[in-house]
């Protein structure tokens, strides 16, 4: 259900950052976006199980994987996307022939919508928590293991934490330990930052930045747990920078992503720790179809007007 995608050396956020910069370029994947790989694969896993229909919950992303995958093994699917999720990634899920169904301010509302819609023959295929997913997205590990040796640092955007458990796990399996991650997100949807400090998962009362696809208001306990076994880094960046990182994408590499994955991007001008001292980068440029060219010009704008 996914692809092997390229990884390449950016020469331009090199010379920026003061080290070797990749990007490994997972918005090229069919559905747009990383969660090709785990939704692909929990799909494929519950198909053989028996299950007659999936049922999802998403901002957009996973939503339009379960469909993609839903219509190439010829299941029925129903996604449920809360008010946040953009009018272009309802359209693209429709397009792969699912159900959409628009419950919420964000995916937690949605979630709980989504649960309500199980029966006996229909398979849950959730957005990031479940070990299925991350045995999926830790193939993304797995290529940069044949592409390249191992970095320094892998920077990664986290919404419930379903990438940044991924990564964790094709790190262990491929023996690479001692990589550290940078995990990101914005402000206002710092669940991950917050989850840190406390020890714990924290509940966030509501989502208040526009990278909805970060929109996960609770990480999954599994990505706490990782800061046990790996040196991660969380890092916090603005909706601006978000932005910004996007149009570095979209400047240097002709690639459109959204925000989410943007915020990547715009760690790299951060002065943090592990960076500061890593030579050699892998950023997981993870996607996103929830934005067009236009919006993102007006996002942009909008921000450079106010500074």
């Amino acid at each position: 259900m996914h692809v092997e995608t390229p990884l390449i050396e950016s020469m331009s956020l090199s010379a920026s950052a003061g080290a070797q910069i990749f990007l490994k370029l997972d918005a090229v994947q069919p559905t747009g976006s990383f969660k090709a790989r785990g939704v692909g694969y929990a799909c494929v896993e519950h198909r053989k199980r028996g299950a007659q229909r999936f049922i999802s919950s998403s901002g957009g992303n996973a939503g339009l994987a379960v469909a993609y995958s839903g219509r190439r093994l010829g299941v029925p699917v129903t996604v449920v996307v809360p008010k946040t999720t953009t009018q272009r990634a309802k359209r693209l899920i429709e397009l792969e022939q699912a159900e959409v169904i628009v419950h919420g301010e964000s995916w937690h509302e949605a979630n709980a919508m989504a649960l309500t819609l199980l029966d006996a023959s229909s398979a849950f295929i959730h957005p990031f928590d479940d070990p299925l997913l991350w045995t999926g997205h830790a193939t993304l590990v797995d290529e940069l293991a044949r592409q390249t040796e191992p970095p320094d640092a892998i920077v990664l955007s986290v919404g419930g934490g379903g990438l940044l458990c991924g990564v964790g796990e094709g790190l262990k399996r491929n023996g690479w330990n001692e990589v550290a991650i940078v995990a990101v997100e914005t402000l206002g949807a710092d669940s991950y930052a917050q989850a840190l400090a406390a020890g714990k998962p924290v509940l966030l009362p509501a989502i208040t930045s526009i990278a909805s696809s970060l929109g996960a208001r609770q990480v999954c306990q599994q990505a706490v747990d990782l800061a046990r076994e790996f040196q991660i880094e969380s890092v916090v960046v603005s909706d601006a920078q978000a932005v910004a990182g996007c149009m570095t994408l979209l400047d240097e590499h002709r690639i459109l992503a959204e925000p989410a994955c943007g915020a990547s991007l715009a760690a790299l001008t951060q002065k943090t720790s592990v960076l500061a001292r890593a030579k050699r980068v892998v950023v997981v440029v993870c996607g996103g179809v929830g934005v067009n060219q236009r919006q993102l010009l007006d996002w942009d704008a909008a921000f450079r007007l106010k500074t």
